[in-house]
């Protein structure tokens, strides 16, 4: 690509809210721009809770990954819409997390994102550091091109369990896509993997906050898939859901009072699952 052009998208990207960088933005992380910083602003204006569901989120992925390297002996992770948790602070990174709980030498993290300036930035503040993370160029919805890249095969052992953690599940608008994803996740994990899945969800809004909250993706994340828990629990269908199930971020395995989003589980935003792939 040509150097202009190059720079020019890369002016576009900064000046461009993205729902990863949002998120990032919200829970303090690197991997953002001022027009992240400025939708997290306007959020609050409208509901004053972004900060704390973003918190909530990664609190959630922290569990979950824990859980899955200590207790269910993973150390395999394909982390598919990483931008939430790769910007944090080193030692409060998902990789930083796993490497913690896991007691295995052969760990391999691999997060796949398709926002290029996050990707730019995981590269250069991660992949050099270790030999155990890997951050690919991907895209869910072309999950298809996803798993064949050449990263995707060589990276992780799929003859091994594999935890795919599917953070991205707002991307996919279409209901009838967003099967397909997950079916073909499912099948292309082999015997013993685990499937994670976050998901937004409108339905702990309150009514009157509603109107206002939808004007607003809808200017400036107008593709951003919002699903009823009735919807996100029809995506795992057929999956053996880990206790407790789907619920709230905040309610999956809480490990102390000081949980974000704790009283008013409902306010995080998002639900959360993790299931065993048959």
């Amino acid at each position: 690509m040509h150097r202009r052009a190059v720079r020019n998208l890369a002016m576009l990207e900064s000046t461009q809210a993205r729902i990863t960088r949002i998120f990032d933005a919200a829970a303090g992380g690197k991997n953002n721009f001022l027009a992240d910083k400025d939708m997290v602003r306007h959020f609050d204006q409208v509901t004053p809770v972004i900060t704390t569901a973003a918190r909530a989120v990664i609190e959630f992925l922290s569990r979950v990954i824990g859980h899955l390297a200590a207790e269910e002996g993973v150390d395999q992770f394909m982390i598919v819409g990483s931008g939430v948790p790769s910007g944090l602070p080193a030692g409060h990174r998902l990789h930083d997390i796993a490497r913690d709980a896991c007691a295995s030498p052969s760990l391999r993290v691999l997060y796949v994102e398709n926002n290029p300036m996050v990707v730019a930035m995981a590269r250069a503040t991660i992949e050099p550091f270790t030999d155990t993370v890997r951050v690919l160029d991907g895209d869910v919805r072309e999950i298809d091109e996803m798993l064949r890249d050449r990263v995707v095969q060589t990276f992780l052992d799929w003859d091994r369990p594999v935890a795919v953690l599917l953070l991205s599940t707002h991307s996919l608008d279409d209901d009838e896509h967003a099967h397909y994803v997950i079916k073909r996740l499912r099948h292309a994990a082999p015997k013993g993997s685990f499937l994670g899945l976050l998901h937004t969800s409108f339905d702990g809004v309150p009514p009157e906050l509603l109107p206002a909250i939808r004007d607003l993706l809808t200017m400036t994340l107008p593709r951003l898939a919002i699903r009823s828990r009735e919807e996100v629990a029809a995506l795992l269908e057929g999956l053996d859901l880990v206790e407790p199930g789907l619920v709230w971020v905040p309610q999956w395995r809480p490990t102390g009072p000081d949980l974000a989003c704790a009283d008013e589980p409902s306010t995080s935003g998002n639900y959360g699952a993790l299931a065993h792939i048959p």
